[in-house]
């Protein structure tokens, strides 16, 4: 679907690292030269036409984002540098002003470490608890066993819409709708659902919602922030500079920007967040729903195939999303990654940034085939030819 599209594709690549950064169409440099080369001003500092110029096609983009979402409003969409930055935005800046001694925070073990280490530096400074919901059999985070883990000192869940291992895609919808029975805000780590899956805050209810746009075709340095306008209100910014200032005085008076300037000092990405609007306008035209159908059946497609693989171990078959998490028996994650890579074919390998989930399965370091709209049942193919090599073991050693 769309390979001409993307350069890369054009080097006889077998790209299977999408979890970790997506391809980029070529629209997205030709959108990022056009700036560099037309109009590189910055953006709300001029009162010049190519100042304007940025001004207007950076609002663009924030326009974007929140049809793209469907965000009530545009103030409740900040521009940040990933999701990572978003999260630390949402956790020192809101959540630290919100939460008291003994409160609780409820994980999974299966999150990110941008999702995890921010609450653990945060528990220490406020004395909070951090609990992990059980997982289920296939690695699941169930409402079951959430209902088991919420108390009345439970504050926030924050967890992912799609993990980037087991890549579970947890019943979100319903998962909000028991915490707010409950008084319980919720945070949403979007990055790896936000390119496979519609994602409608509103629909949701969800409280914050962060994500990257490196991992849906996009720039790198370039994030969203969301949340509902009644909370962004309270949140305070975690850093202070040009751009979310009204004014400010030698006598320490300051009077600061509402939202979204206010979270957002200095100058901006500008080159990406244009970039950005240009990649959502392309996913529009392509149409998310189809883009889920298509990468579903190749799930299912490449499932199907890797069973065939003498010895091979699959972490989640039974989940829906574009991951696929698996080893080779008695081959090391890192030298099956490096084996498929004399074959052009790119997979992650490692603990995904997700270290925690090792107490879970007993297995730190897996192999982790990510899919997109762009990948192919011949690139499966391919993929289950070179792991079905009998001499694979003698090549890797």
């Amino acid at each position: 679907m769309n390979r001409e599209d993307f350069p890369l594709l054009k080097q006889n690549l077998i790209y299977f690292d999408n979890g970790a950064t997506s391809l980029k169409p070529k629209i997205l440099a030709e959108t990022i030269s056009d700036y560099y080369d037309n109009y590189s001003a910055n953006a709300h500092r001029g009162d010049y036409d190519i100042s304007l110029k940025v001004d207007e096609k950076l609002e663009k983009t924030r326009d974007l984002v929140k049809d793209f979402i469907n965000a009530k409003s545009r103030k409740e969409i900040i521009f940040t540098s990933g999701t990572t930055d978003s999260l630390n935005k949402i956790i020192f800046g809101y959540f630290k002003y919100y939460l008291k001694e003994n409160d609780e925070v409820i994980l999974t073990k299966s999150e990110h470490a941008s999702n995890i280490l921010p609450w653990f530096e945060l528990k220490d400074e406020l004395n909070l608890k951090i609990k992990y919901v059980d997982l289920d059999e296939n690695l699941n985070l169930t409402i079951d066993n959430l209902k088991k883990c919420i108390t009345e000192n439970t504050k926030v869940i924050s967890i992912a819409l799609i993990t980037n291992v087991v890549g579970d895609i947890r019943p979100i919808k319903e998962i909000i709708e028991l915490a707010h029975k409950n008084n319980i805000l919720v945070v949403g780590d979007a990055a790896q659902s936000i390119a496979h899956t519609k994602t409608d805050v509103q629909d949701l209810d969800i409280d914050f919602l962060a994500f990257s746009s490196h991992k849906m075709y996009g720039p790198t340095g370039v994030g969203i922030l969301y949340g509902k306008e009644e909370l962004l209100n309270n949140i305070r910014p975690i850093i202070y500079g040009g751009g979310m200032n009204s004014s400010y005085t030698s006598d320490v008076v300051r009077i600061y920007n509402e939202i979204p300037y206010l979270l957002e000092a200095g100058t901006q990405n500008i080159a990406g967040i244009i970039g950005f609007g240009k990649v959502i306008e392309y996913i529009n035209n392509i149409g998310i729903e189809n883009i889920e159908k298509y990468e579903k059946e190749l799930k299912k497609y490449a499932i199907k195939r890797l069973e065939e693989v003498k010895e091979i171990i699959i972490i989640n078959k039974n989940t829906e999303s574009a991951i696929i998490t698996f080893n080779i028996k008695d081959i090391f994650a890192q030298d099956l990654a490096i084996y498929l890579n004399k074959y052009n074919i790119c997979v992650r390998a490692g603990n995904h940034c997700t270290k925690t989930l090792k107490e879970e399965i007993g297995i730190k370091n897996t192999c982790r085939a990510s899919l997109s709209f762009y990948n192919t049942k011949e690139e499966i193919d391919k993929l289950v030819e070179v792991l079905k090599n009998p001499k694979i073991k003698e090549e890797i050693i």
